[in-house]
């Protein structure tokens, strides 16, 4: 038992010093900008601690739909083999993702609760490019994929730093770390399939759209609400 608990101790270390490397190389990263507004910490204590149900079904429910929209980044892009393997190691992992949440759910004596809507996601989802060449659409996906991943990460930073419990804190800074690697992920796809395409000043404006989007949430028991 001693062992155990020593290996996740060394674990956990081992996360929390690669999430600082991550976070440390993002911000020197000239067009990687952080998130304009950034969550308040009291979402945590308001409203995440007394519904720990419902922002776990709605967590698994983000996971599947990360899963979902990299096999439609799949679907749509067969011919770029490199986004191709991404996106299939993605699937993977969120799938992986979802059942960690599904068990815990069901370890807190929990039943996974119906699908929510995500309006946050949806709002984001306005802004993205719906007409032009087919490399405007794919890359405003990757982008709108980053931004996703992007605020997701920042809401498991602050669920892991101001929630009192042990394990879901533990566990939400782990995901914080993936949740970065996706983030960066998606906007070196972005870069790298961008042509003629602008990417850092698209990206600003996404950056610039979603903070006028999440003023209005941040009361809700979601992960983005």
């Amino acid at each position: 038992m001693k062992e155990r608990i020593c290996i996740v101790n060394s674990t956990l270390s081992a996360l929390r010093t690669l999430t600082g490397l991550i976070f440390q190389n993002v911000s020197k990263e000239k067009t990687i900008l952080k998130l304009k507004l950034p969550t308040d910490p009291l979402w945590v204590k308001n409203v995440v601690e007394s519904n720990i149900e419902e922002i776990l079904t709605d967590h698994a429910f983000c996971e599947q739909k990360a899963a979902s929209n990299a096999i439609t980044l799949i679907v749509q892009n067969p011919n770029l083999s490199d986004l191709v393997q991404e996106m299939a190691m993605l699937v993977q992992e969120e799938m992986d993702h979802f059942k960690r949440v599904h068990d815990l759910i069901l370890a807190r004596g929990y039943t996974l609760g119906r699908e929510r809507k995500d309006n946050y996601v949806n709002e984001l989802m306005q802004f993205v490019i719906k007409g032009g060449s087919r490399q405007d659409q794919l890359i405003d996906r990757l982008l709108f994929s980053a931004m996703i991943e992007a605020r997701s990460c920042e809401r498991f930073k602050v669920m892991s730093e101001h929630i009192n419990d042990k394990e879901l804190s533990d566990f939400y800074y782990e995901l914080m770390v993936s949740e970065a690697g996706h983030y960066t992920m998606f906007i070196g796809l972005a870069r790298k399939y961008a042509g003629d395409i602008d990417v850092e000043k698209r990206w600003k404006e996404f950056l610039e759209y979603e903070a006028k989007v999440i003023q209005n949430y941040g009361k809700s028991e979601t992960i983005h609400g």
